[in-house]
């Protein structure tokens, strides 16, 4: 059978026909749904920086309690969230302890460094993101003058797609409890790990709460998995949020009618979290058909990243026939596919098709 060499929807016929890119990239790419662009138009607004928009005000009252805290703070991105809390927790010359890849050392621009004079203290990770508790524990400092003040541990869940082991993160922060250390968790996609996470009869919310319960500030991301165009919260104690306030203002993360955009979070949280279990369905199914094409390795994770090896360097010119062919996806770690809200069966299998004539066309 000849490969046919778009993938369309189509509005009609001839120059309405329209093609459909298949945006694998990232979970970031959504557009809002129209329920959700209803939500945004109706929301009541203030001016949130005075601390008097009732729809901010609802979505961090609703996240904070949702996740077992006393208070929360509404970011424009995860990036500000984690550090905010990392300038909350940490003074000038304190250090945190995180994993080598974790993005709030590697992908955030090194702003806890540049921006809060704290040091990172990164330590070798395993194949699924864990740090080992020994190297942990053998990386907080003496309370001696010699050394940076070691004040804080930082995990990140999921980490690549893979879910933290509910064991692993009770066992990370007690250890650092027991030695003074506060926990602070980038919880990006912490609602994917819930939803992986789930023990029968459990509902996602209390899952995610399980999580949380292991931290005293958790960052989370309303942007990537749940579908809103933009947004984060930090989530801790009041005085940290009083802290973690202060640090966004300094950082310009003082929105004013940001009503507009919590309406969009609230949304996202009260309609989109049961649904990410079809995203991590899609992944898995991604991940079958990749599977079965030679030239391929691929290192499925448990929610919505799946990430592939390509033989013979041949990654690059995969990506460029995948983007010829209307599929857009990563390439900086392995090739990277990631499902969402905005992909259905039909373009995974659009996908895997693309792949599979790249290979026979060799």
């Amino acid at each position: 059978m000849k490969f046919i060499a778009t993938y369309a929807y189509s509005k009609g016929t001839g120059a309405d026909m329209v093609q459909k890119i298949i945006d694998l990239r990232s979970d970031t790419v959504t557009q809002p749904t129209p329920a959700m662009r209803e939500a945004m138009m109706a929301a009541p607004l203030g001016d949130d920086v005075f601390a008097d928009d009732p729809s901010v005000n609802a979505l961090q009252e609703n996240i904070a309690a949702m996740l077992g805290f006393e208070a929360a703070l509404f970011m424009p991105t995860g990036t500000q969230s984690n550090l905010c809390a990392l300038m909350a927790h940490c003074e000038r010359g304190d250090e945190y302890i995180v994993a080598q890849s974790a993005h709030t050392y590697r992908y955030e621009g090194g702003g806890a460094a540049v921006l809060g004079s704290i040091q990172p203290q990164p330590l070798a990770q395993g194949a699924s993101g864990q740090m080992a508790l020994a190297d942990i524990a053998a990386a907080i400092k003496p309370d001696d003058c010699h050394f940076a003040r070691t004040r804080l541990l930082c995990l990140e869940n999921t980490w690549n797609g893979f879910p933290m082991p509910m064991d692993y993160l009770e066992q990370a922060t007690t250890l650092a409890r027991e030695r003074g250390l506060a926990t602070h968790l980038d919880g990006a996609r912490l609602f994917n790990a819930a939803v992986a996470n789930q023990t029968q009869g459990e509902t996602v919310h209390f899952a995610a709460r399980r999580i949380a319960d292991n931290f005293d500030s958790v960052s989370v991301c309303f942007s990537k998995g749940l579908g809103a165009p933009i947004g984060s919260a930090l989530c801790g104690a009041k005085s940290l949020i009083a802290r973690a306030l202060r640090v966004r203002k300094m950082a310009g993360g003082g929105m004013r009618q940001s009503g507009l955009l919590a309406a969009a979070a609230t949304h996202a949280l009260e309609h989109h979290i049961e649904r990410l279990a079809h995203d991590h369905a899609l992944a898995q199914r991604l991940a079958d058909g990749l599977r079965a094409i030679d030239g391929l390795s691929v290192r499925s994770a448990q929610t919505n990243i799946v990430f592939v090896d390509v033989a013979d360097n041949l990654g690059p010119e995969l990506l460029a026939h995948l983007k010829q062919h209307g599929v857009l996806a990563t390439g900086l770690i392995g090739l990277r596919f990631v499902t969402h809200l905005d992909v259905d069966a039909q373009g995974i299998d659009w996908a895997v098709a693309v792949v599979r004539e790249f290979f026979q066309s060799r």
